[in-house]
C-alpha cells in the first residue's frame, strides 16, 4: 500500500467504526424500547414501537454483513486502481451514504413502517455501487497482474 492509499484506507476504517456504532445504537434502541414498553426478554413481539426497533436492528444486521465486505473490497482494489484521485475516495463516500441511508431507514421506520423505503433505497444503492466498485477494482488488478 502506498502513501496515497493511506488516507482512503483510514477513511474507510472510520466509516467502518461509524457503521458499527450505528448498529450498536440500534441495539440500544431495542433495549430502551423493551424497558419503555415492559417487553421482557426473550420476547420478540410487543407494541409497534418495540417491533419497529427490533426490525431496524435486524435489518441493519442483515445488511451490514453485505456492506462491510463490499466496502473493504472496494477500498482495497478499486481505490488503488483509480488514476483519477477523487474516484479513489468513492468507497468511503459510499460508506457514508450507506450510514445516512440506514439512519433515514431507522427514523422513517420508527415514525411509521411505510416511511422506511427512502432510507432503504439509498442504503441498497450504496451497497450495489460498492459491489460494482469492488468488481471493477478486482478485474483491473487481475488484468494488471496478468499483464505483468
Amino acid at each position: 500500500m502506498n502513501v496515497i492509499d493511506m488516507p482512503v484506507t483510514l477513511a474507510t476504517a472510520v466509516v467502518t467504526i461509524l457503521a458499527l456504532l450505528f448498529y450498536f445504537w440500534t441495539g440500544l434502541t431495542v433495549g430502551r424500547m423493551r424497558g419503555k414498553h415492559g417487553v421482557k426478554a426473550p420476547t420478540m413481539t410487543g407494541p409497534l414501537p418495540f417491533e419497529c426497533a427490533v426490525r431496524v436492528q435486524m435489518n441493519t444486521l442483515e445488511w451490514i454483513v453485505i456492506f462491510l465486505p463490499f466496502l473493504w473490497l472496494a477500498t482495497l482494489y478499486f481505490s488503488p486502481a483509480m488514476t483519477v484521485l477523487y474516484l479513489s475516495w468513492l468507497p468511503p463516500v459510499l460508506g457514508i451514504v450507506w450510514i445516512v441511508g440506514r439512519w433515514l431507514y431507522m427514523t422513517g421506520y420508527m415514525a411509521a413502517p411505510e416511511k422506511r423505503e427512502t432510507g432503504f433505497g439509498i442504503a441498497a444503492l450504496a451497497v450495489i455501487a460498492l459491489l460494482i466498485c469492488a468488481v471493477i477494482g478486482i478485474v483491473m488488478t487481475w488484468s494488471a497482474v496478468g499483464a505483468a
